[in-house]
């Protein structure tokens, strides 16, 4: 396998006058210290002479870490309190970053962040180096780019659109290559999966954060699955349901029939094998309700274009996208809980399928701007998805199509003399 760099090395530093620190700590500066750090590195402060010159180096280092966000950092996207530095006895001292910042460092193609702190008499410095990631291209993955480059020009297309800024030509080309050896392996645990007993199965998959969907199903509504074409969905969500035997029956997968029929009844019968219900994405409304009702999951796959007929433009990665509006309507009509998921193959080939926390619904006294707003927060909820394994999402797929403009009024008749 070969390595391509995901981004070039970038570096950062400041320093802090131990004067400004000393100023925070006097009484009347209390509320400062709060602004600039968090509880953790307020506790690991030492209540000695030198406390000062620990709280300045803190304090460089995040600063450091703004300057490598030159656009995030003055728009007020990004603040202090996104990175905290932790300094363990033994141990150099790390960046963590907040949940905002993780996604960023990703998108930009950054690995993590190392730091390096220096003192003197008068004021702390420190170096921040931002790691590049090193999307990994296999064999396979660089001869299909190469030799049946199928869709190759919509793939660095949408790759551009959403790392183009922060990444160079090679290393997109890298992160398709490695698209391509994971759709590869998506096409042969196709075939090889139904061959695959149950026990194995139950081997195969790694389920994350159950709590998080238990405690929405615990709600009495049941639960809308918000996810994408990440990892290898059907190992991962049918060997899942093996080891989850009393959720057998409960999911149900809307989407569209796929072409041509012989493909689709395939599908739809290796999913009824293992308790997966379909749901059609047209004219199943009646179908869904009931099954919400029932107490029952849906699952959404919230990651293709939508036409204006069926969508609203929300951004999606920065850029405006087509995007289902139907999952929006449902949940502000029905109050199920939306619950975002997804599915990643790990490197020694294990699968997992994790669910994260339901999102809030946004209510809004104008019902199609609430409509757009919770819409757009899918959107942000899948980009994080998408960037945590990005070489495992659906490149393939023309998600930012042109939007039409809304047709002309007709204008009054001119009869013809």
């Amino acid at each position: 396998m070969g390595d391509a760099a995901g981004a070039a090395f970038r570096c950062a530093s400041d320093s802090v006058a131990l004067a400004r620190v000393e100023q925070m700590l006097r009484e009347s500066e209390q509320e400062s210290l709060r602004v600039h750090f968090s509880r953790e590195e307020l506790a690991q402060c030492p209540d000695r002479a030198d406390r000062a010159a620990w709280l300045a180096g803190n304090l460089a280092a995040k600063q450091a870490c703004l300057k490598l966000f030159l656009r995030e950092g003055p728009a007020g996207a990004l603040g202090a309190g996104d990175f905290v530095l932790t300094r363990r006895e033994g141990d150099a001292p790390r960046i963590e970053c907040s949940a905002s910042a993780r996604a960023l460092l990703e998108r930009e193609g950054i690995r993590r962040l190392m730091v390096a702190l220096a003192h003197d008499g008068a004021s702390a410095s420190a170096v921040v180096l931002a790691e590049p990631l090193r999307w990994r291209a296999p064999l396979v993955g660089r001869l299909l780019y190469r030799l049946l480059p199928i869709r190759r020009r919509v793939i660095l297309e949408n790759l551009r659109r959403v790392f183009g800024d922060h990444a160079p030509a090679d290393a997109l080309a890298a992160l398709a290559q490695a698209h391509y050896a994971h759709l590869a392996r998506l096409l042969w645990e196709f075939v090889w999966f139904p061959f695959v007993s149950a026990a194995r199965r139950r081997t195969m998959v790694r389920v994350e954060n159950l709590a998080a969907l238990e405690q929405a199903l615990g709600e009495g509504r049941g639960v809308l699955v918000l996810t994408g074409h990440f990892g290898s969905f059907e190992v991962a969500t049918a060997a899942g349901l093996d080891s989850y035997p009393h959720a057998r029956g409960r999911f149900h997968f809307v989407r569209r029939p796929i072409k041509p029929g012989w493909l689709d009844a395939l599908v739809t019968r290796r999913f009824a094998r293992v308790g997966f219900g379909v749901l059609p994405k047209r004219g199943g409304l009646e179908a869904l309700l009931d099954r919400l009702s029932a107490g029952d999951l849906v699952v959404f796959p919230f990651d293709q274009h939508a036409s204006r007929k069926d969508g609203v433009l929300v951004d999606f990665f920065g850029h405006p996208a087509g995007t289902f509006r139907s999952l929006a309507v449902l949940a502000l009509s029905t109050r199920a809980p939306v619950v975002p998921a997804a599915s990643w193959r790990e490197p020694g080939g294990r699968h997992v399928l994790r669910f994260e926390s339901p999102l809030a619904p946004i209510d809004h006294a104008d019902t199609n701007e609430a409509i757009r707003l919770n819409t757009r927060a899918y959107n942000a909820a899948l980009e994080a998805l998408v960037l945590r394994h990005p070489e495992q999402w659906w490149w393939i797929h023309r998600r930012w199509k042109p939007w039409p403009s809304p047709p002309r009024a007709a204008g009054p008749a001119v009869r013809a003399r």
